[in-house]
């Protein structure tokens, strides 16, 4: 029996935990036959026409979240259930405090179940939905689309550079000789005011490709330190006392390209005197933590060299988190999304196992 179908997991560690040996191999085996049959014909049976892969793994998640609120509601497991059963389940789910949007997932899955007790199982439920979960009418502005990203990402090559070379003093300017040597491949004394010119910092660059890879909140970017970077691996490493809920440690994946780029700015920070008391990754040009105003001020200049349009556009730092969460969701599932987005509350992108840091890692390459 496999343990995947459709790329979605059969056994979710939650139910694992819940159940014994033997029935978490009658679990496996309904389980089983449940994401086949999606996977195969579950959207047009007569057709043999099946669900996307997306739309089985999101199943997968919330076939394993009914039925542990039923074993819990009947004090015992089965996979037996009624009409009478989904009902009080979609009941206890309008009564919570989540989003019409996590309401309305659990009752697409409700009637996809249904439709396969009916289609697979020969059982007749005559089952209709209570409940209308309408999605809001106004959807978020501050959006950066696929296309734009791409062009955020190639603009921040540019943006920010090392001082000029008459804005330093001496001292400076022959440290700074030193790194632009090591950078060009040329001998210190044959550094001009011309490389200095031409020398774009890695600050910015760093910043804007590592938010666009992990959606780093406003509060993120202050906290983050130096140590979360790990460079050889491709991860940022947050431990949970550093992150911005402070409940669990978080492996965040970054391209390859945000990796070198993280890898040349640390090495380049080492020449600015304000990083000397500081493990902080990113400091203002006045060596104050960035606040939301601040960078989103960056994202708009930004925008503007990239000719991003942002006229009647909410276009705050948040933009660019909100594309991760989006395409990613896309690119990979929810389960990838909540993890990268480090989200803790279930309700926010259906807090599911976490998917492998190597999977999250090909999607960032096909986000650009």
């Amino acid at each position: 029996m496999a343990d995947r179908v459709a790329g979605a997991p059969v056994i979710i560690d939650k139910v694992r935990d819940a159940l014994t040996e033997k029935q978490l191999i009658d679990w496996k085996d309904y389980k089983t036959d449940v994401l086949q049959w999606a996977a195969r014909m579950g959207k047009e049976p007569k057709k043999a026409e099946g669900y996307s892969d997306s739309v089985v793994r999101q199943m997968s998640y919330q076939v394993s979240l009914f039925y542990r609120w039923l074993w819990e509601d009947k004090d015992k497991y089965t996979t037996t259930v009624t009409v009478e059963d989904i009902n009080r389940f979609m009941s206890d789910v309008a009564m919570r405090d989540t989003s019409n949007s996590a309401k309305g997932t659990k009752q697409k899955c409700m009637k996809r179940l249904v439709k396969y007790q009916e289609h697979r199982r020969g059982r007749e439920m005559d089952w209709e939905a209570s409940y209308s979960f309408h999605e809001p009418h106004n959807k978020p502005r501050d959006f950066l689309t696929k296309d734009e990203r791409k062009k955020i990402r190639e603009a921040a090559l540019e943006y920010g550079s090392v001082p000029s070379y008459h804005s330093v003093t001496p001292e400076e300017r022959d440290n700074w000789k030193s790194y632009l040597a090591q950078r060009f491949g040329k001998s210190k004394r044959d550094v001009s005011p011309d490389d200095f010119d031409r020398a774009n910092g890695w600050k910015l660059t760093s910043l804007f490709w590592t938010t666009l890879d992990a959606g780093l909140r406003p509060v993120e970017v202050r906290r983050a330190r130096v140590h979360w970077v790990d460079v050889e691996n491709n991860m940022l490493r947050i431990p949970h006392d550093e992150s911005s809920k402070g409940s669990e440690n978080w492996t965040v994946a970054i391209s390859d390209r945000t990796a070198s780029s993280l890898e040349r700015w640390l090495e380049e920070r080492e020449y600015y005197e304000k990083y000397d008391e500081s493990d902080r990754i990113w400091l203002s040009r006045e060596g104050t933590p960035y606040t939301s105003m601040s960078l989103g001020r960056h994202l708009r200049n930004l925008c503007e060299e990239a000719e991003i349009p942002i006229e009647n556009r909410q276009m705050s730092w948040y933009a660019i988190r909100h594309s991760v969460g989006t395409y990613f969701t896309r690119e990979e599932d929810l389960a990838a999304a909540q993890a990268q987005l480090r989200h803790k509350s279930p309700e926010t992108t259906m807090k599911y196992d976490q998917a492998p840091v190597e999977d999250r890692r090909d999607a960032l390459d096909k986000m650009g």
